[in-house]
């Protein structure tokens, strides 16, 4: 399967001031089969150590002598010997965490050789780490689920994914394109973009099997609790995961996951979940400039799930129910839409210096306003509502758009690319103000191409 972080992987491998990397994601997003890819198409020699295998070799790690280290991996069964042409791979490095701080020796002492780590529970290590961090001397690469876009491939639909890949806006898209776009968008909601369900959808065409593989997966992280709860409550994290999965996009209530519990317990197993990346926040800012994360009400916020198909799955939602829902329907009901949007915009900013989620939240006495996310695009703040139907319908965007002022606002829905300009009437502070701004809308399959569409747009506005 291929993966847009092999084109990040493959200039890394170029850089003449290239560090040592480190992959982080949760369980199971393809950290491994990507490292092992790279390292295939690029005919170097793999040597691969998993350090959950090998706890022993923490020691070995205290040393600062990278020749040292390297003879006694050498000395693994099955392992052979590593010279700067070989590729060294670091798999589960959270379970060694003298291994981190031991990779700024590797950039220092030894930069030719490539090493490359990765952790699907690295934050517990970094959280609680009693070394020095080998800051500057160490490059991250952060990794989700497969994105639609490496679904298609998968697919083997590659003009489906040229055509998604490069589109621009003002570009037509015919409807039978536009449809079998639509029709397989309503497959990733249920397969989702875990490698391993997609690989054997891909392989059988069965979503009864794709169920069999998300109740698997699910077993997986529900196992690995005991790993980053310490002694927290086993029963509670798992209704909180549950919880979670079944609530995408809701304003979190602590009272509503648990009456029993007090706020700061159910808090900190969010936190937890959110480290271990099971979960992600979606915080409110108040927008008011950019960053958008120096203007956030921590307190305020919701959730995304780590992917839609295993979402769907601890929902119980079976693949006849969701492949008879109607557009309208997948959009305006429920959180189908909004965790396909939010995932896909974890993705798109994952390397971003403010890569954090975000929405805007106004709470009034008589009427409520709820911007599904904003994001920071090319220096500008760009509002994103997802939704179907007519415009008049977009009543928080024109609250936004009339009291922020912001350039462009975005509407995911199923229709095809449009641009139309907005004039509308609204009230703030009992006032009637007439707000005017441009609307592009595009179909939930272009989520990817957000970062170029707003660029072209402000190019040739």
């Amino acid at each position: 399967m291929q993966r847009q972080q092999l084109n990040i992987l493959n200039n890394w491998l170029q850089d003449p001031n290239r560090k040592p990397l480190i992959i982080r994601g949760a369980r199971q997003v393809g950290k491994s089969t990507l490292v092992e890819l790279f390292a295939r198409q690029n005919r170097l020699p793999l040597r691969s150590v998993n350090l959950e295998r090998h706890p022993e070799l923490a020691g070995v790690f205290s040393g600062k002598n990278p020749e040292q280290i390297i003879q006694q991996i050498e000395f693994l069964p099955r392992q052979g010997s590593i010279s700067n042409e070989t590729l060294l791979f670091l798999d589960e490095i959270q379970a060694v965490p003298e291994a981190i701080a031991a990779l700024r020796y590797f950039y220092e002492d030894k930069p030719e050789l490539p090493v490359i780590s990765a952790g699907s529970l690295l934050e517990f290590a970094l959280a609680d780490h009693s070394f020095s961090m080998p800051v500057g001397r160490i490059q991250y690469l952060h990794m989700g689920p497969m994105t639609f876009s490496e679904f298609l491939q998968a697919m083997g639909e590659e003009r489906l994914y040229e055509l998604i890949s490069h589109y621009e806006l003002g570009r037509e898209i015919g409807e039978i394109p536009h449809q079998r776009l639509l029709e397989l968008l309503r497959s990733y909601y249920f397969i989702g973009g875990m490698p391993e369900a997609v690989a054997v959808f891909t392989e059988t065409h069965s979503y009864k099997t794709v169920s069999k593989v998300h109740c698997s997966i699910i077993d997986t992280y529900r196992d690995d609790f005991p790993k980053y709860a310490g002694s927290r409550n086993l029963n509670r994290m798992l209704n909180v995961f549950n919880f979670a999965a079944r609530n995408v996009g809701i304003k979190i209530k602590y009272s509503n996951i648990s009456r029993h519990d007090q706020s700061v317990t159910i808090k900190k197993d969010i936190e937890l979940l959110a480290m271990a990346r099971v979960i992600g926040k979606v915080v409110h800012s108040h927008c008011s400039g950019l960053p958008l994360q120096a203007d956030l009400e921590e307190k305020v916020y919701k959730l995304i799930f780590l992917d839609i198909g295993l979402m769907n799955a601890i929902c119980g939602l079976d693949w006849r129910e969701l492949s008879q829902m109607d557009d309208v329907k997948l959009i305006n009901q429920g959180a189908i839409a909004e965790q396909f949007v939010g995932q896909h915009l974890q993705a798109l900013l994952a390397d971003k210096p403010n890569r954090e989620l975000n929405y805007w939240l106004r709470e009034g006495k008589s009427a409520n306003a709820e911007l599904d996310f904003v994001v920071a695009l090319g220096g500008k703040i760009v509002p994103i509502e997802v939704k179907s139907g007519a415009t008049g319908s977009l009543k928080s965007l024109h609250q936004f758009m009339g009291s922020k002022q912001t350039p462009l606002a975005i509407r995911f829905d199923t229709q095809r690319p449009s641009v139309q300009q907005i004039e509308t009437i609204i009230t703030i502070n009992k006032e009637r103000k007439p707000v005017k701004y441009p609307l592009i809308s595009l179909p939930l399959y272009l989520v990817e191409r957000l970062d170029e569409i707003v660029k072209s747009y402000e190019n040739h506005r």
